[in-house]
Protein backbone atom coordinates (compact mmCIF):
# COMPACT_ATOMS: atom_id res chain seq x y z
CA UNK A 1 0.00 0.00 0.00
CA UNK A 2 2.80 2.29 0.90
CA UNK A 3 3.90 1.68 -2.50
CA UNK A 4 0.91 2.70 -4.34
CA UNK A 5 0.50 6.05 -2.20
CA UNK A 6 4.19 7.13 -2.84
CA UNK A 7 3.05 5.93 -6.81
CA UNK A 8 0.18 8.43 -6.44
CA UNK A 9 2.33 11.23 -4.77
CA UNK A 10 4.73 10.97 -7.52
CA UNK A 11 2.31 11.56 -10.45
CA UNK A 12 0.43 13.90 -8.62
CA UNK A 13 3.56 15.86 -7.94
CA UNK A 14 4.55 16.13 -12.41
CA UNK A 15 1.11 16.46 -13.04
CA UNK A 16 0.90 20.00 -11.27
CA UNK A 17 4.00 20.98 -14.00
CA UNK A 18 2.86 23.77 -15.77
CA UNK A 19 3.23 23.26 -19.55
CA UNK A 20 5.82 24.68 -21.45
CA UNK A 21 5.56 27.10 -24.65
CA UNK A 22 6.70 25.54 -27.85
CA UNK A 23 8.70 27.35 -29.61
CA UNK A 24 9.33 27.24 -33.55
CA UNK A 25 12.00 25.37 -34.94
CA UNK A 26 12.97 28.79 -36.83
CA UNK A 27 12.16 32.27 -36.70
CA UNK A 28 11.52 34.35 -39.91
CA UNK A 29 12.17 37.87 -39.65
CA UNK A 30 10.43 41.07 -40.56
CA UNK A 31 12.60 41.44 -44.21
CA UNK A 32 10.15 40.57 -46.16
CA UNK A 33 7.43 43.41 -45.29
CA UNK A 34 10.53 45.38 -45.10
CA UNK A 35 11.38 44.72 -48.75
CA UNK A 36 8.01 45.33 -49.72
CA UNK A 37 7.74 48.75 -48.32
CA UNK A 38 11.43 49.44 -50.63
CA UNK A 39 9.97 48.09 -53.80
CA UNK A 40 6.61 49.81 -53.42
CA UNK A 41 8.21 53.25 -52.58
CA UNK A 42 10.80 52.81 -55.72
CA UNK A 43 7.82 51.46 -57.96
CA UNK A 44 5.11 55.18 -56.93
CA UNK A 45 8.66 57.44 -57.34
CA UNK A 46 9.06 55.58 -60.82
CA UNK A 47 5.42 56.10 -61.28
CA UNK A 48 5.41 59.66 -60.06
CA UNK A 49 8.92 61.25 -62.70
CA UNK A 50 6.25 59.42 -65.45
CA UNK A 51 3.67 61.43 -64.70
CA UNK A 52 5.43 65.16 -64.19
CA UNK A 53 7.49 63.92 -67.13
CA UNK A 54 3.70 64.07 -69.30
CA UNK A 55 2.72 66.89 -66.90
CA UNK A 56 6.04 69.40 -68.57
CA UNK A 57 5.88 68.01 -71.84
CA UNK A 58 2.09 69.18 -71.86
CA UNK A 59 2.13 72.94 -71.97
CA UNK A 60 -0.88 73.76 -73.15
CA UNK A 61 -3.10 72.32 -70.65
CA UNK A 62 -2.71 73.28 -66.19
CA UNK A 63 -2.29 70.32 -64.13
CA UNK A 64 -3.54 70.20 -60.58
CA UNK A 65 -2.28 68.19 -57.87
CA UNK A 66 -5.09 66.68 -55.63
CA UNK A 67 -4.42 65.93 -51.82
CA UNK A 68 -5.57 62.60 -52.29
CA UNK A 69 -2.59 61.38 -54.89
CA UNK A 70 -3.24 62.04 -58.24
CA UNK A 71 -3.16 64.98 -60.75
CA UNK A 72 -5.96 66.04 -63.37
CA UNK A 73 -6.55 68.99 -65.39
CA UNK A 74 -9.62 70.37 -67.30
CA UNK A 75 -10.15 69.38 -70.61
CA UNK A 76 -14.16 71.58 -70.38
CA UNK A 77 -14.79 73.71 -67.25
CA UNK A 78 -18.00 74.24 -66.04
CA UNK A 79 -17.98 78.54 -65.94
CA UNK A 80 -21.56 78.48 -64.52
CA UNK A 81 -21.66 80.65 -61.69
CA UNK A 82 -24.96 78.87 -60.49
CA UNK A 83 -23.42 75.85 -61.43
CA UNK A 84 -21.61 75.37 -58.40
CA UNK A 85 -22.53 71.67 -56.53
CA UNK A 86 -19.96 68.96 -57.15
CA UNK A 87 -21.42 65.65 -55.77
CA UNK A 88 -21.49 64.39 -52.33
CA UNK A 89 -22.24 61.23 -50.38
CA UNK A 90 -25.24 59.34 -51.64
CA UNK A 91 -25.71 61.10 -54.84
CA UNK A 92 -26.21 59.46 -58.09
CA UNK A 93 -24.15 60.76 -60.63
CA UNK A 94 -24.05 59.64 -64.46
CA UNK A 95 -20.52 59.97 -66.41
CA UNK A 96 -18.90 58.75 -69.13
CA UNK A 97 -15.22 57.47 -69.27
CA UNK A 98 -11.91 56.04 -71.23
CA UNK A 99 -9.00 55.05 -69.55
CA UNK A 100 -5.46 54.58 -71.51
CA UNK A 101 -1.93 53.94 -70.56
CA UNK A 102 -0.03 57.30 -69.39
CA UNK A 103 1.89 57.45 -73.10
CA UNK A 104 -1.89 57.24 -75.00
CA UNK A 105 -2.43 53.78 -75.69
CA UNK A 106 -6.17 53.37 -75.76
CA UNK A 107 -7.21 50.46 -72.91
CA UNK A 108 -10.97 51.37 -73.16
CA UNK A 109 -12.64 53.63 -75.39
CA UNK A 110 -15.16 56.52 -74.35
CA UNK A 111 -18.24 53.97 -75.21
CA UNK A 112 -16.76 51.30 -74.67
CA UNK A 113 -17.69 51.08 -71.38
CA UNK A 114 -21.26 51.88 -70.91
CA UNK A 115 -22.46 55.05 -69.44
CA UNK A 116 -21.75 54.88 -65.50
CA UNK A 117 -24.32 55.01 -62.81
CA UNK A 118 -22.69 55.33 -59.69
CA UNK A 119 -23.67 56.18 -55.66
CA UNK A 120 -21.15 58.62 -54.66
CA UNK A 121 -18.96 56.37 -51.59
CA UNK A 122 -21.77 53.56 -51.74
CA UNK A 123 -20.48 51.36 -54.87
CA UNK A 124 -17.36 49.92 -55.87
CA UNK A 125 -15.36 52.25 -58.08
CA UNK A 126 -11.17 52.12 -57.97
CA UNK A 127 -10.27 54.68 -55.16
CA UNK A 128 -9.03 57.41 -57.76
CA UNK A 129 -11.75 57.42 -59.91
CA UNK A 130 -14.40 57.86 -56.79
CA UNK A 131 -12.41 60.76 -55.54
CA UNK A 132 -11.86 62.35 -58.81
CA UNK A 133 -15.48 62.60 -59.79
CA UNK A 134 -16.13 64.38 -56.03
CA UNK A 135 -14.37 67.17 -57.79
CA UNK A 136 -16.71 67.36 -60.98
CA UNK A 137 -19.49 69.57 -61.56
CA UNK A 138 -22.32 68.18 -64.06
CA UNK A 139 -20.88 68.91 -67.84
CA UNK A 140 -17.45 69.45 -66.83
CA UNK A 141 -14.68 66.70 -68.78
CA UNK A 142 -11.31 66.50 -66.94
CA UNK A 143 -8.64 64.06 -67.34
CA UNK A 144 -7.12 62.55 -64.18
CA UNK A 145 -3.74 60.87 -64.14
CA UNK A 146 -3.48 58.02 -61.36
CA UNK A 147 -0.69 56.44 -60.16
CA UNK A 148 -1.03 52.27 -60.16
CA UNK A 149 -2.22 52.69 -56.36
CA UNK A 150 -5.08 55.19 -56.94
CA UNK A 151 -6.01 52.82 -60.39
CA UNK A 152 -6.51 49.15 -60.19
CA UNK A 153 -3.39 48.35 -57.87
CA UNK A 154 -1.55 45.23 -57.54
CA UNK A 155 -4.68 43.26 -59.35
CA UNK A 156 -5.59 45.17 -62.19
CA UNK A 157 -8.99 44.52 -63.17
CA UNK A 158 -7.98 41.18 -64.25
CA UNK A 159 -8.98 41.79 -67.74
CA UNK A 160 -7.02 44.69 -69.84
CA UNK A 161 -5.22 46.66 -67.08
CA UNK A 162 -2.42 44.73 -65.87
CA UNK A 163 -0.75 44.84 -62.46
CA UNK A 164 0.61 48.13 -61.17
CA UNK A 165 -0.71 49.83 -64.03
CA UNK A 166 -0.22 53.56 -63.89
CA UNK A 167 -3.57 55.30 -65.69
CA UNK A 168 -4.79 58.24 -68.12
CA UNK A 169 -8.48 58.68 -67.54
CA UNK A 170 -11.16 61.31 -69.17
CA UNK A 171 -14.00 61.77 -67.92
CA UNK A 172 -17.21 63.66 -68.31
CA UNK A 173 -20.04 64.12 -65.66
CA UNK A 174 -22.99 63.99 -67.59
CA UNK A 175 -25.87 64.38 -64.66
CA UNK A 176 -25.39 64.28 -60.57
CA UNK A 177 -28.56 64.14 -59.21
CA UNK A 178 -29.26 64.18 -55.33
CA UNK A 179 -30.56 61.35 -53.30
CA UNK A 180 -33.44 63.63 -52.02
CA UNK A 181 -34.52 64.51 -55.61
CA UNK A 182 -34.37 60.60 -56.30
CA UNK A 183 -36.57 59.80 -52.94
CA UNK A 184 -39.21 62.10 -54.05
CA UNK A 185 -39.51 60.67 -57.47
CA UNK A 186 -40.41 57.51 -56.42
Amino acid sequence: MKRYLIFIAIISFGACKSPEPRYPVTQKSGSHISESIVKNQELLEKEINQIETIIEADSTKKYKSSQDGFWYTYNKKNTDSSNTETPEFGDIVEFDYSISTLDGKTIYAEGEKATKTYAIDQEQLFSGLRQGVKLMKEGETVTFLFPSYKAYGYYGDKNKIGTNWPIKTKVTLNKISEQEEIENQQ
